[in-house]
């Protein structure tokens, strides 16, 4: 079904591999691409090697977009430059912590009139179902602080990043980046009728995720294939393209693009989107549709998929794996994880089932379950079957035409437009449970249980159609293709007057006067200091393999307080190592009481800082200590800042990993002044380690990228060094760095 091209090819106009005299050199041909244009478009440098972008518009859910908003205002911001659309979809169901949601709604509602933004209510959208439907548009540019940010289905180039990055473009800057890797998408054929665009997209990220071939790199979708998908089926592909580690997505337009934006209210933001013949990609991804199969994608990420013929062929095999990850990832508390349980009869069951968010609850998805489901019912004692559509305009068409009626005939609910299901603040299974989801992401804790209280579900995710076809069967997984079934030709009709009647556009409208109501929950950043000469690390946390997001910051409950820098602090890696808070606090503490004139209350560190001060001639004075983690791979999964700034707030100063797993992950820690140190050498550094990096601030305001760090022994003496490298750093960045964080350097400007 996939076959990937690890080298350089020229596509000519009928998509076909050129070789010969016939092709143009790779820097003309480069400039063929749609991204070539689309880049060209936004960059404010006139250099396209290195990149200075600024986009059309903007968008921040609501477990992130107070952080943004503080950042900006802080730096002093007077209004918003572009479109900013703040959404309030990841934490509207979530009731811990009183009356913290509401209070942030109530903030970003008036930020949005005192700065001239857009409020998208509470159920009325998923941010990225509204921004295809409002705001993404042929050869446009959008930036989200959510990393499911992709609209390439309607020709733009969409990027999910940290909210640093959104808050340097509300603050006139720009995002800087070298050119990335641009690599061809060729889709042929059609899909068998039940294989959906999840079954497609997670085929995709098992070929390319865990070999690093799509990582930080532009997908170009081209082919004949395209033409026999609708729109919703390409925005499904598209979606998930982040679970195959790329940097961004487009797609080649044609009519069905035009006809969708048309239906939107918006044909004026159609442009045909095509490569030109001889486009030069850096490598090659060939997808034949008609041999999709329907896939199963097992605990716990996107690319542990395989087709559910293969799974059933070798399930024990494959479960056992499964469940003794599941055992590493809970260790020894509470009793053991368990998947092989859901076996019976040779067969695997699951115990709930959900389609949910900018990738499920489009309306194709959710018609094609009610054709499996037509004349089957779902009993009430034991699976069950939710639904949230994408938006309201989704869900005022279901019940229009009649399908939500089916649904709710058959026992399925249907719930309002939220990502609950997808972020893991709603629809929790049992302990040991499985649910099977249409959802983007499926890692640890994605469904909300807590393996660090010594409780554990897990999700296996699947396309909507098989995930019906498995309820149809009572639980037993169930590829839609094994069924026959009559699918109608379900065709949206999107009505503009729910949009136009309730979402709160103040775009180049906002009143400098109007009031910001912030709730007791709503804090300050604390203060955070420049970076001194030298740097002092303690390792407060040392791990082998992948560090992700969701383990630096757990998506449920915890991001409730995502609010307050100091309370969510305190959930930082809290199911992988619930010691780490407590380390970096000791470290924080010592730094604070140095800067107070005190000692540090630590024997060890005052016995090394008088070291560095006798043989390196250190003044202890100019010498930052702070936290330091260590990983093989930090940073793979969520756009979330908090996954950063929680470290800094702890007093973290670097980083030290074989490798950061996304562009938007080393923003992060740059925009929070933590060093991204890369090393090739061996990591075994356990906490407690300190490692000393002499004149770092001079190595960066000169633009150096190589140091080393000196790993030392409890007498302050030289055990060994390891070689690092901060690759290569902006100008900007490299002052960010030195100014301690985005939000010093920003106030340093004004």
């Amino acid at each position: 079904m996939i076959r990937l091209t690890d080298h350089g090819v020229f596509l000519d106009g009928r998509w076909e591999v050129m070789e010969g005299p016939d092709c143009p050199d790779a820097a003309e041909g480069r400039a063929g691409t749609m991204t070539y244009g689309v880049l060209k478009a936004h960059n404010q440098s006139g250099d396209m090697e290195n990149l200075r972008l600024k986009f059309d518009a903007l968008v921040s859910p609501d477990n992130n977009y107070v952080s943004i908003l503080q950042t900006v205002r802080a730096s002093g911001i007077r209004k918003f430059p572009v479109p900013y659309v703040l959404s309030n979809c990841h934490h509207t169901l979530c009731a811990v912590g009183g009356t913290i949601n509401e209070d942030d709604h109530v903030f970003g509602l008036g930020s949005v009139k005192k700065y001239g933004g857009i409020f998208v209510p509470p159920y009325r959208a998923v941010l990225h179902q509204y921004m295809r439907e409002m705001m993404a548009g042929g050869g446009k540019m959008l930036l989200g602080s959510d990393s499911h940010s992709r609209y390439g289905a309607l020709g733009t180039l969409g990027i999910g990043e940290g909210g640093g990055e959104i808050a340097k473009q509300l603050l006139g800057r720009t995002y800087d980046i070298k050119y990335p890797p641009v690599i061809a998408v060729k889709l042929t054929g059609s899909p068998r009728p039940g294989v959906g665009p999840q079954d497609v997209a997670l085929a995709l990220a098992a070929a390319t995720f865990k070999n690093g071939f799509n990582q930080n790199k532009v997908l170009e979708f081209v082919g004949d294939g395209i033409g026999g998908l609708s729109m919703e089926y390409r925005m499904g592909i598209d979606v998930m393209t982040t679970e195959s580690g790329a940097l961004s997505s487009i797609w080649c337009t044609d009519g069905k693009t035009r006809e969708y934006l048309a239906e939107h209210g918006r044909e004026r933001d159609f442009k045909e989107m095509r490569p030109r013949a001889g486009a030069y990609y850096d490598a090659m991804i060939e997808i034949d549709l008609s041999q999709a199969e329907c896939m199963i994608a097992l605990p716990f990420h996107p690319s542990n998929a395989m087709p559910i013929r293969e799974l059933k062929a070798h399930m024990e095999e494959v479960l056992a794996e499964a469940e003794a990850e599941g055992n590493r990832i809970k260790g020894s508390r509470g009793e053991p994880f368990s998947i092989m349980d859901h076996i019976r009869n040779g067969e695997f069951y699951a115990d709930q089932a959900l389609v949910s968010g900018c990738s499920g609850g489009m309306f194709e998805n959710i018609a094609a379950m009610a054709d499996i489901l037509k004349g089957r019912a779902v009993p009430g004692n034991g699976l069950s079957l939710g639904v949230n559509p994408a938006s309201l305009p989704v869900m005022e068409d279901l019940m229009n035409q009649g399908i939500a009626s089916e649904l709710a005939v058959c026992g399925v609910t249907l719930r309002p437009a939220i990502c609950g299901p997808c972020f893991g603040v709603t629809d929790v299974p049992a302990n040991n449970q499985v649910s099977i989801r249409h959802v983007t992401r499926n890692y640890p804790n994605r469904e909300g249980s807590k393996p660090g209280q010594g409780q554990m579900a897990a999700v296996c995710l699947m396309d909507a159609r098989s995930i019906a076809a498995t309820v149809r069967n009572g639980g037993r997984l169930t590829a839609a293709t094994e069924l026959d079934v009559e699918y109608r030709p379900a065709r949206h009709r999107f009505n503009p007057r729910i949009y136009q009647n309730q979402i709160a556009d103040y775009f180049n409208r906002g009143d400098e006067a109007a009031e910001l109501v912030m709730g007791p929950n709503i804090a300050d950043w604390p203060q955070m200091p420049p970076l001194k000469q030298h740097l002092l690390l303690k390792v407060t946390g040392s791990y082998q393999g992948s560090v992700t997001t969701d383990e630096l910051i757990p998506s449920g409950e915890a991001s409730s307080f995502r609010s307050n820098p100091e309370k969510i602090s305190g959930y930082m890696l809290i199911s992988r190592d619930p010691e780490y808070v407590g380390r970096a606090k000791a470290v924080r503490e010592q730094e604070r009481r140095r800067a107070a004139g005190c000692a540090s209350g630590d024997a060890v560190l005052d016995r090394i800082l008088d070291r560095l001060a006798a043989e390196h001639h250190c003044d202890p004075a100019e010498i930052t200590f702070g936290g330091l983690m260590v990983a093989d791979r930090i940073g793979d999964g969520s756009s979330r800042e908090q996954a950063a700034s929680s470290q800094k707030v702890l007093g973290g100063s670097a980083n030290l990993a074989h490798e950061f797993s996304a562009k938007r992950y080393r923003s992060n820690l740059i925009n929070w002044g933590l060093l991204p140190l890369r090393t090739g050498a061996e990591l075994e550094i356990p906490a407690g380690t300190y490692l000393f990096l002499k004149d770092i601030r001079r190595l960066i305001a000169e633009g150096e990228e190589r140091t080393e760090a000196q790993v030392l022994a409890e007498d302050g003496s030289v055990a060994f060094t390891v070689p690092c490298t901060l690759d290569h750093l902006t100008d900007d960045e490299r002052q960010i760095l030195l100014a301690g964080c985005l939000i010093n350097y920003d106030r340093a400007a004004l």
